[in-house]
């Protein structure tokens, strides 16, 4: 009985025909442990059903021997009447001849009871080394699963940037920055334009004013009035 080749699905050959077929591989790995982890449960009860029997036919062993040595002391109790005469002799023999047949048949049942036993005890240990590999199984895939899921983010992150990057028209932004670079060039050369109109549009006083200042020539005046009066005085 291999109980692990039978339980995961990936395993099998439709498994591996959905994974090509591109479906999802974390589902059918989540759905591969429930279906070995319902097998665990179903495995571990027929192991507590298999330990229960192999109790019950040590008990019943253990039993029947006990019956064999009744049997065998009343034998003997049987004998020793008849040789005391507390019993009719002939009596006591067919009596402790019974008893005799019965205790050898308590001792056959109790090697059939043992034998039944080992075997169980047998079954047991197979079915326990099965469901100790079932959990070590169970242990690894929920292991790979988490491993899993991380790599199935990181590759639909790497598709989702690849498939951005194969619809940007390199031509198209190339050709978007030109026309950006010769509107700022053209908004540059329009503040220029500007700034030419602006010192064009001077009155003609503001050329005077600016070629001749007056402002020294006024305080100069105004500097010999005050010599005038000083000289006065």
């Amino acid at each position: 009985m291999n109980i692990i080749k039978r339980l995961f699905r990936i395993g099998k050959a439709e498994a591996h025909s959905a994974v090509n077929s591109l479906e999802d591989p974390i589902k059918m790995t989540e759905q591969g442990i429930r279906e070995m982890k319902d097998q665990l449960d179903q495995s571990i009860q027929a192991l507590a059903q298999v330990k229960a029997l192999s109790i019950r036919r040590k008990n019943e062993q253990e039993s029947l021997i006990n019956q064999s040595n009744d049997y065998q002391n009343k034998a003997m109790l049987l004998v020793q009447k008849g040789v005391k005469e507390e019993m009719p002799i002939e009596e006591a023999d067919r009596l402790a001849k019974e008893a005799l047949k019965k205790k050898e048949q308590s001792m056959m049942d109790a090697q059939i009871a043992d034998k039944e036993r080992q075997k169980l005890e047998t079954d047991v240990d197979k079915m326990q080394n099965n469901i100790n590999a079932l959990k070590s199984t169970i242990s690894k895939w929920e292991g790979e699963l988490k491993t899993l899921r991380a790599r199935v983010q990181v590759s639909k992150a790497t598709q989702d940037i690849n498939k951005k990057m194969t619809q940007i028209d390199s031509d198209s932004t190339i050709s978007m920055l030109e026309k950006m670079k010769d509107k700022v060039l053209q908004q540059e050369a329009l503040a220029d334009a500007y700034s030419h109109i602006a010192d064009a549009s001077k009155s003609i006083d503001q050329e005077i004013n600016a070629a001749v200042d007056t402002s020294d020539a006024h305080a100069e005046m105004e500097l010999q009035k005050l010599k005038e009066q000083f000289n006065a005085n």
